[in-house]
């Protein structure tokens, strides 16, 4: 403690003083981010830009031969990036207005068709069919999102959004918006608590199943357990981003080996460990749609982002998938 004598001198001298030093500016604040979120990237990585000038593109789906499929939903069109040369082609069009895509049986592709209310099944001849369009006889609204069981039932989800006037489309049949299993050719509708069922995953063991729900007054991401039949337990909410203010929705989502959740979601890709917690976030130049683990290593995290596709290099690689 100063004594008063000292303290009085010391007002004394600084009064004596003709212009006083000026404070050095403040430091900038050093952003905290989590140690297992930068553990998830090699040193130095960085997002990277490798394709523009899409509508809005979705299902971003990696395939053999250093190729990327990705659907551009109001262009109608699916299309593949080359790793060779950075090229864009046309690889199917029309689409259907395909939004999720998926690797199927036989080196098939697995589209979620919004206009034309359908997952349909591609064949490596370019043949497509219908897997399943109907729920008890009535229409399905739009498949949005689909992934694959080792035991070979299909998990997907079925909002309206390929409907022009979505809940309240003439044309919709269905009272709900609903996540499906198709397993041997019966379809179970498994949920229709969710009022705007997205993008969907399976943890590594394939005892959890995560449903984003884009709804704009309940923005969040539900944790399903799976019971032996395939069928859903009660769900529990695994992550709530409702009161975030930046742009973007619970969308897209995939799950990489150590069972971290990449979802899209309001400004970015959020980054979640298995137990919910939000390790980080990812954030390109636009806001993200959906993932997709890819390149030869499944160490890269492909990301659709409205009119621009991009890539970031990753530490760890994505849930292998079945087909």
């Amino acid at each position: 403690m100063i004594k008063a004598a000292a303290f009085l001198a010391l007002l004394s001298l600084t009064a004596c003083t003709s212009t006083p030093p000026a404070a050095p500016p403040p430091a900038p604040a050093t952003p905290q981010v989590d140690p297992a979120f930068q553990a998830l990237f090699p040193a130095g990585a960085q997002i990277e830009k490798i394709a523009s000038g899409f509508q809005f593109i979705e299902g971003p789906l990696w395939l053999p031969g250093d190729r990327l499929l990705f659907s551009d939903v109001p262009g109608n069109v699916v299309h593949q990036w080359s790793a060779e040369g950075n090229q864009v082609t046309e690889f199917l069009r029309p689409s259907e207005n395909s939004n999720g895509l998926l690797a199927g049986p036989n080196n098939s592709l697995i589209l979620c068709q919004h206009s034309g209310r359908r997952v349909a099944m591609r064949s490596p001849s370019g043949v497509l069919t219908t897997v399943v369009d109907r729920f008890e006889g009535r229409k399905l609204n739009s498949p949005n999102d689909a992934v694959y069981h080792s035991d070979g039932s299909l998990y997907f989800t079925d909002p309206p959004y390929g409907l022009e006037k979505q809940d309240d489309d003439p044309g919709k049949e269905l009272a709900f918006n609903g996540v499906y299993r198709l397993a041997q050719g019966k379809l179970q509708l498994l949920t229709k608590e969710l009022s705007r069922p997205n993008g969907i995953a399976l943890s590594p063991d394939e005892k959890v199943l995560y449903v984003a729900n884009s709804d704009a007054t309940r923005k969040l991401w539900m944790r399903y357990a799976l019971m032996p039949d395939g069928t859903l337990a009660s769900g529990r909410v695994f992550a709530d981003v409702t009161a975030e203010k930046a742009d973007g929705l619970p969308d897209g989502l995939k799950v990489d080996e150590k069972g971290n959740v990449w979802a899209t979601g309001p400004g970015g890709v959020w980054v979640f460990s298995p137990d919910g917690k939000h390790l980080g976030t990812l954030k390109p130049a636009e806001v993200p749609a959906n993932v997709a683990f890819g390149g030869p290593d499944g160490k890269t995290l492909f990301m659709t982002a409205r009119t621009g596709l991009y890539r970031i290099q990753t530490a760890v690689a994505g849930k292998k998938a079945v087909y």
